[in-house]
């Protein structure tokens, strides 16, 4: 009995400590009500290795499923602002600014998107969302080409604004997005 009220103590402990679990250990939603609103900006990324037959027909703009870089921003742009219909017990954000970056270097594709809004809570989610579906995009649009598409290093490379403040990755050589 002793122990078996001890197991129990600490699950609650557990439960109180994890921000989207009740005290029954029930998903549930945060309550953010009580914050207070402030400017807040993501910055994240994903890379995508493309093979020598896509990057010619990108480059010489022969993609049979058309524009390449406006399907892709669209895509982000769009992933953003439905992340939470996506991603269970996110917030729905009035996002302010979705910005998506294309470059392509070589056989490197990379995509960068920058989130913004005046809320309660942080872009963190609707820009790596943003970056993964815009990856995708690039792999649907390519597929027919050659499926040997890697996406990868898909990560957030800085964050501002809420309580945690300012946050960079250690390695970010993060050239800004407007």
């Amino acid at each position: 009995m002793v122990i078996e009220h001890e197991i129990l103590d600490l699950r609650e402990s557990i439960m109180a400590e994890m921000t989207h679990l009740n005290s029954r250990g029930e998903a549930h939603m945060v309550d953010i009500s009580a914050k207070s609103d402030t400017d807040r900006s993501a910055l994240a990324e994903a890379q995508i290795e493309l093979t020598d037959d896509i990057v010619k027909a990108v480059l010489d703009e022969k993609l049979p499923k058309g524009d390449l870089f406006a399907t892709v921003r669209i895509a982000g742009i769009q992933a953003a602002k439905k992340c939470s219909d996506l991603i269970p017990l996110c917030h729905p954000l009035p996002l302010s600014k979705v910005t998506i970056d294309i470059q392509l270097n070589g056989n490197l594709m990379t995509v960068q998107a920058l989130c913004k809004t005046t809320g309660k809570t942080g872009v963190e989610m609707e820009a790596l969302t943003a970056v993964s579906v815009a990856a995708l995009t690039v792999y649907d649009m390519c597929k027919g080409i050659d499926k040997g598409i890697v996406i990868k290093d898909t990560r957030l490379l800085e964050k501002s604004g809420g309580k945690s403040g300012d946050w960079q990755a250690v390695d970010s050589e993060a050239k800004k997005v407007d």
